[in-house]
């Protein structure tokens, strides 16, 4: 029987981003939801998830949104000189970050502290952190990877997301960009070394995520295609769904319109589909460690 993980990213960005989660979860719509340490309303989301067992059709998970990248840390900048700027905040681009990543210039232990201090601001909250992804999915390479496998068995975190879109689902998503479907089909040659290192860290992951190469285009028939498509194994599909509110525009994305969109594809397509594929069972990351 497949397994499908259903998390929204992002979760405490802006109201919206909250507020579309939760109704999600309440609709069946969404399982897991992996949320930012430092950001604005952090606050809200781990209360808010905190309730949401009562009137939830399906529990929801919680992991850890660990940012490196475009942020504020939760370290103090004394202890990650060169991973924050003197700013205060992250270098505040993909590539940036991955240039000096790459040269050596950002050391595997202050990446490791800064995982710590995000995983447990969200433990200090209450929050039972059922796995660890990463902000522009940071993970796939292999000096974050390592610290950030350390930082979950130091804080009791006995899963993470496996990043690496399969080709069964990459077929499944003919209109996504050139571009961006090069990166994927690229990207792809590191997934061998993740799933050694999980392994013999003794974490738990999935067999791929769906919806990496969809980002930012995931309506409901790339959805659906998704959902029917799947062949067994547990997956993730990993969506970014929001109200698109004020706060949304002042935030450095290229999601916005798009988060909408995402937010009805799943409210529309989620729960029929799973009405009509009863062999589908829809988890979060600790059930998925419950039953290992």
């Amino acid at each position: 029987m497949p397994r499908l993980i259903l998390n929204a990213d992002d979760f405490g960005l802006t109201p919206g981003v909250n507020q579309s989660i939760m109704e999600l979860n309440r609709a069946g719509a969404l399982t897991s939801a992996t949320l930012m340490a430092t950001a604005r309303h952090f606050t809200a989301a781990a209360a808010g998830s905190a309730g949401q067992s009562h009137a939830a059709k399906l529990p929801l998970g919680v992991g850890c949104h660990v940012v490196l990248v475009d942020g504020a840390p939760a370290s103090p900048l004394s202890e990650i000189p060169e991973l924050a700027l003197s700013s205060g905040n992250f270098r505040p681009t993909l590539g940036s970050f991955l240039i000096d990543l790459l040269r050596g210039s950002i050391p595997e232990a202050e990446i490791e502290l800064e995982a710590i201090a995000q995983i447990r601001t969200l433990q200090a909250a209450g929050v039972r952190v059922t796995h660890l992804d990463t902000h522009k999915h940071t993970h796939m390479f292999a000096r974050v990877l390592r610290p950030l496998l350390r930082a979950a068995q130091i804080c009791g975190v006995g899963a993470i997301r496996n990043p690496f879109e399969p080709q069964w689902s990459v077929a499944a998503t003919p209109h996504a960009p050139l571009t961006r479907r090069m990166e994927v089909q690229l990207l792809r040659t590191r997934r061998r070394y993740f799933m050694e290192r999980v392994r013999a860290a003794g974490l738990a992951t999935t067999d791929g995520a769906l919806g990496v190469l969809a980002t930012g285009t995931l309506d409901a028939a790339t959805l659906e295609r998704l959902l029917t498509a799947m062949p067994e194994g547990t997956w993730e599909l990993v969506c970014h769904p929001a109200y698109y509110d004020r706060e949304l525009d002042a935030v450095a994305t290229r999601l916005r319109e798009s988060r909408a969109i995402e937010h009805a594809a799943l409210l529309e397509t989620v729960p029929r589909l799973a009405a009509s594929l009863p062999k589908v069972e829809l988890i979060h990351f600790g059930e998925m460690l419950r039953v290992r």
